[in-house]
């Protein structure tokens, strides 16, 4: 486990970095001032270049790349009259510099000039909140439907169901989103009583502060939810159906055991790891794949504040974000492979 660990905390290392520099060198590219950006059209000469030193702009680029991964470490050295700009823990000093152990820093944004960081933090649990309903209604739904189709091969429901997954993924989730909300918000608000943008928190129609609006999480979660359903479904069936033809399924056969208990007990166990598999990416998929569910459903996450932050041309917003998603990426894989050897402990961690 702890050979793992170690290897597994290198590797992601190396990818996180990669990210990093690929996210800085596509945004250094852009031919865009971000002096400029911040302060306007109508900003002085004096006052752009005021700018520009203070955000390292006269620099050569290696050296704001580097300056750019000193700010994102956690362990950091910097001049100790810019300590006020980090929450920082003195570890060392010497001379103008001091070593000290802080929150990753994004910066500020372009727009309002707050910390990026905080920006982040406000949207992102509206995002988990929406990818974590949307995959356990994944899960709810495709499971069984894959399981019943296992079973039915070849049957209607197989088919039906089957064609169905085809369909779902193959359905770009923008449409959809924009399909959902026409008929479920707009035509059939009258039953439904559904909003067409919402989010989870509203202000009250009294004036009495923000309340929570359960309801507006419904659409927004069963679009992004439809091509993982699709997905298990798929993958449920085709790998059930090899367990179902695999010696261990017989030999429980023999045993006299109920149908019941040899396909959810023993065959549905060990089908659960392809399952698993395409769940983990899909949930890790949902904090990019939300950006156009969120945006048009209006729903506060990070994918509406990436569409927002690359429409305003917000840079330091924009490159956290990304920054983001590629780590919940990286840490989600980790997870993962733990739980595989919970799920079938013939799978060795090295």
């Amino acid at each position: 486990m702890l050979k793992f660990l170690l290897k597994k905390s290198l590797y992601s290392f190396s990818v996180v970095l990669g990210i990093i520099s690929l996210v800085f060198i596509l945004f250094e590219l852009m031919p865009a001032d971000p002096a400029k950006i911040k302060l306007g059209d109508h900003a002085t000469i004096e006052e752009l270049e005021r700018v520009r030193e203070e955000m390292n702009l006269n620099e050569s680029f290696i050296n704001r790349y580097l300056l750019y991964l000193n700010d994102l470490s956690i362990v950091s050295i910097h001049q100790n009259e810019r300590l006020n700009i980090y929450q920082s823990l003195n570890l060392l000093s010497f001379d103008n510099y001091s070593l000290v152990l802080k929150k990753p820093y994004l910066n500020r944004s372009y727009i309002d000039d707050r910390l990026v960081s905080e920006k982040i933090w406000e949207a992102f649990p509206n995002t988990i909140i929406l990818a974590f309903t949307s995959i356990i209604i994944a899960i709810i739904i495709g499971i069984p439907i894959g399981t019943l189709c296992a079973i039915k091969k070849d049957h209607f429901v197989d088919r039906f169901f089957s064609t169905t997954s085809i369909l779902g993924m193959s359905l770009p989730s923008f449409f959809s989103a924009i399909l959902i909300m026409w008929i479920f918000a707009y035509k059939l608000n009258w039953l439904t009583g559904l909003n067409v943008i919402g989010n989870l928190h509203e202000l009250d129609d009294l004036g009495n502060g923000e309340s929570l609006k359960l309801k507006n999480l419904i659409l927004p979660a069963i679009t992004l939810g439809i091509r993982p359903i699709a997905v298990i479904v798929s993958l449920t069936r085709n790998s059930l159906l090899d367990s179902l033809s695999s010696n261990f399924v017989k030999v429980a056969r023999a045993k006299g055991l109920s149908e019941y208990n040899v396909v959810v007990k023993h065959a549905l166990r060990n089908s659960l790891i392809p399952v698993l598999t395409a769940t983990s990416g899909w949930f890790a998929s949902m904090l990019s794949g939300a950006v156009f569910v969120e945006y048009i459903f209006g729903w506060n996450g990070i994918g509406k504040l990436l569409v927002n932050s690359l429409e305003n041309v917000d840079i330091p917003l924009a490159m956290g974000l990304i920054i983001l998603i590629g780590v919940c990426f990286v840490l989600i894989n980790i997870l993962v492979d733990l739980i595989y050897s919970v799920l079938d402990p013939r799978i060795k961690l090295n």
